[in-house]
């Protein structure tokens, strides 16, 4: 029985797995609210439900003190690979509503696209990933490899109990390689590898001049000013010309390769209209163009700044306090702790003596991820990309973090290949987001054939250091 098999199968059921996708959708399980705690609940018994009737085994919830994953598996296929299969059913706030043009939990298809929160981010692959499997097992009633689905509930909070899950549950998980229905495709028109990604640590403080905000009539231009000196402590974590100035800060950081930097290169990329579209204007790390300083390079951002008044109208104080809240992107060999270290230090440094510089708040969520060319998910993926597309695949790096690529990298040992179908373009996170009707066909054609394709290596290959 052929692939096309498959393939025709699924396509003959493109309603009703539009019509389940749809019903996906309709819950909202935003994992950053508790108030859509009960939504989060209501999704797991909807995924539970379905793996049952799929015919996976094991089917059940996964603790790690958080928001619990949903597990399944089958392990029919003695000899073949056996490959962790993920997603994740939480999604971001709707917020702000009054931006929707239709309800964002009330799927809405328009013109070939299908609105809603969570549509491309990821529901949408995560859907087409169940329904290949289901099709394996209806149509033949096995897979071509061994399966063990995973599907989380704490992506977009920053996958925080993920790491405790996969410890604790390490037997249950132990499987050759992981395939990600996260992490999408990088053009519409050229076949791309997603072949790693940045990873990403958070630091909040707070700076304090004084005991309480003061009359600037009074003491303005004789007493340090709160937001004064923060910013100018964040403005020293950059030279003059965008390049980052924090003492080790790059220290382990592995320069790019040639092979990377030829493959930036060969991504069809127009740089001016990257910038026009946002109204921006490049800088940064001189030396490097401005896909690869996202892609293949460490960055910190200072992603809010505040203290004083911030109301209606005008108040005429010396504030006493302000708060930088910072991220940095980091590459592979940068640890994040120890970036967090480095730039905690620097500002300690650069903050006056008679200023006291608190920690509000820190968060490591992962380091870099990174899939070497020669990896068997990336030759099956090239070989499934030749023969849907025609064209060889180029091989790409994300400039944000997918946590779940280096955490089971860390705790299970495996490698992830990001296999997703949405489109950069596709509103994710923002009012309006939607994910193309015609990403299932095409999403259920390449899974189907990857399936196939790994079932033909040994799972021994699989195991890189």
């Amino acid at each position: 029985m052929t692939s096309q098999t498959i393939i025709d199968h699924l396509a003959s059921r493109q309603d009703e797995t539009l019509e389940w996708l749809k019903s996906f959708l309709r819950i909202p399980s935003v994992s950053a609210d508790v108030a859509f705690a009960p939504a989060m609940q209501e999704a797991r018994d909807f995924l539970i439900h379905r793996l049952e009737e799929m015919g996976l085994d094991n089917v059940q919830l996964l603790e790690g003190g958080g928001e619990p994953a949903v597990f399944g598996e089958w392990c029919g296929a003695p000899g073949k690979p056996t490959l962790m299969i993920y997603g994740h059913y939480d999604v971001q706030p709707a917020d702000p509503v009054e931006q929707w043009r239709t309800p964002p939990f009330e799927p809405t298809i328009v013109d070939g696209r299908i609105y809603g929160r969570g549509t491309s981010d990821v529901k949408g692959s995560t859907t087409i990933a169940l329904e290949v499997i289901a099709a394996f097992l209806a149509v033949r009633g096995a897979c071509p490899v061994n399966i063990k689905v995973f599907l989380e509930g704490e992506e977009e909070t920053g996958s925080r109990t993920l790491r405790t899950i996969a410890e604790i549950h390490r037997d249950l998980l132990k499987a050759d390689a992981v395939l990600s229905a996260d992490g999408g495709r990088a053009s519409a028109t050229v076949p791309t590898i997603n072949t790693g990604a940045r990873g990403v640590t958070n630091l909040e403080v707070r700076l304090r001049t004084a005991d309480k905000d003061l009359h600037s009539g009074r003491y303005g231009g004789c007493v340090r000013n709160a937001l004064h000196e923060m910013a100018r402590l964040v403005s020293s974590l950059h030279d003059s010309e965008g390049r980052v100035a924090v003492e080790g800060f790059f220290d382990g950081s592995i320069p790019p390769t040639d092979r990377q930097r030829a493959d930036t290169a060969a991504f069809p990329y127009d740089e001016a209209a990257f910038f026009s579209d946002v109204g921006g204007a490049s800088y940064g790390e001189p030396g490097y163009s401005a896909r690869e300083r996202v892609t293949l390079r460490p960055s910190i951002d200072v992603n809010g700044l505040y203290g004083g008044y911030t109301g209606f109208g005008g108040k005429t104080i010396v504030p006493c306090e302000a708060t930088a809240k910072i991220s940095a992107r980091v590459v592979t060999g940068q640890d994040p702790h120890s970036v967090l270290d480095a730039v905690l230090d620097h500002l300690k440094k650069q903050c006056p003596a008679d200023c006291t510089l608190d920690v509000v708040a820190t968060t490591v969520g992962a380091p870099a991820s990174t899939l070497a060319p020669d990896h068997p998910l990336v030759l099956a993926a090239e070989s499934v990309l030749r023969q849907v597309t025609g064209g060889e695949a180029v091989h790409v790096r994300l400039g944000a973090t997918v946590p779940v690529t280096s955490i089971f990298k860390e705790t299970l040992g495996i490698d992830t290949l990001m296999f997703g179908y949405n489109l950069p373009d596709e509103d994710v996170h923002a009012p309006n987001e939607f994910f193309r009707v015609k990403s299932i066909e095409e999403g259920a054609r390449g899974w189907t054939l990857l399936l196939e394709e790994l079932a033909n290596y040994s799972p021994s290959l699989f195991v890189r250091q």
